[in-house]
């Protein structure tokens, strides 16, 4: 690290919170002037040339070299509406408000990924009229099929359907709300296992194996899932860090499941929590993210000399 001091903020929604406490202290281990900024408190000042943010009581946020969004999903439109301004008046912002609203669209995402050839993803189908049920089902090979609502995160909003009835039955459910769902194929040789790799920048730095609680096919941490180490193929490697760049995110949490033909990858998460992959590997993620923006705030300073 270089001795240069950096004032960097922390936008997110919850002080308390692992990942953001892990930021914050990691910052000010390496010298920088580390802020919490809550979302809900911001307002901003949208004037020709001179972009601002008002923070609680009428102060002016001003001079941060870099942002380090924890944008919760609830928050999306907003939080990246912060962001862009932290954006227009000079800060680095880790994930760009683009890559994180990208990020939140599965269909997008899936989208963005289905045509790359450094990566794979499960067979997936997407329709508006309940018509197209049967069809749904039959492009991603019958049941079992996953279910997925475009808006769900953790795992909520996930659904497995074991026969085409069942499978019929929840697409219909779900689309009698005017809910966008996604339909996918239902690897069941993965076991309810799944990967989480962490991309900081252009490598993985860090991965663990996410184990379903029994009776869930879903690993998610949040439900109840456990983190174990493992080790990830060059392949799988490669293609964690090629879905999160296509995405425009600079920091991700990519999670791959393994199938009979390959790594496949089945979300990205812009932002990752750090308490289960730090405690699983041991290592200082958070510091590494914070020597991320240091790098690119010093290369950014030195295009300007």
């Amino acid at each position: 690290m270089k001795d240069t001091k950096m004032k960097i903020a922390v936008l997110a929604s919850n002080p308390d919170l692992y990942s953001n406490n892990r930021l914050i202290e990691a910052g000010k281990q390496r010298g920088h002037d580390m802020r919490f900024i809550a979302i809900k408190n911001c307002y901003m000042d949208i004037t020709a040339r001179k972009p601002e943010i008002h923070y609680r009581g009428g102060e002016t946020l001003s001079g941060f070299d870099a942002v380090i969004p924890r944008i919760r999903p609830s928050m999306t439109f907003y939080g990246t509406a912060v962001l862009r301004q932290f954006e227009m008046m000079g800060a680095y912002c880790q994930n760009g408000p683009v890559a994180i609203t990208r990020s939140r669209d599965k269909l997008r995402t899936l989208q963005m990924l289905c045509n790359d050839e450094s990566v794979d993803i499960p067979r997936t189908s997407f329709a508006n009229s309940p018509l197209d049920t049967k069809d749904l089902i039959s492009l991603v090979g019958g049941a079992p099929v996953i279910v997925k609502l475009l808006e769900g995160t953790q795992g909520k909003g996930v659904v497995l359907a074991d026969t085409n009835k069942a499978a019929e039955s929840v697409i219909n459910a779900f689309k009698s709300l005017n809910a966008n769902i996604l339909v996918q194929e239902f690897i069941k040789e993965s076991k309810g296992v799944d990967l989480r790799c962490f991309v900081v920048g252009d490598k993985v730095v860090s991965s663990m194996e996410r184990h379903a609680a029994s009776g869930e096919f879903r690993a998610n941490i949040h439900l109840g899932g456990t983190g174990h180490k493992v080790k990830i193929t060059p392949t799988e490697r490669k293609m964690a860090v090629a879905a999160s760049k296509l995405v425009g995110l600079k920091v991700s949490g990519v999670d791959i499941i393994r199938s009979e033909r390959g790594p496949l990858v089945i979300e990205i998460n812009s932002s990752p929590g750090l308490e289960g992959i730090e405690g699983v590997s041991q290592k200082d993620i958070a510091g590494l993210m914070i020597e991320h923006i240091e790098k690119n705030v010093e290369a950014r300073r030195a295009k300007k000399k």
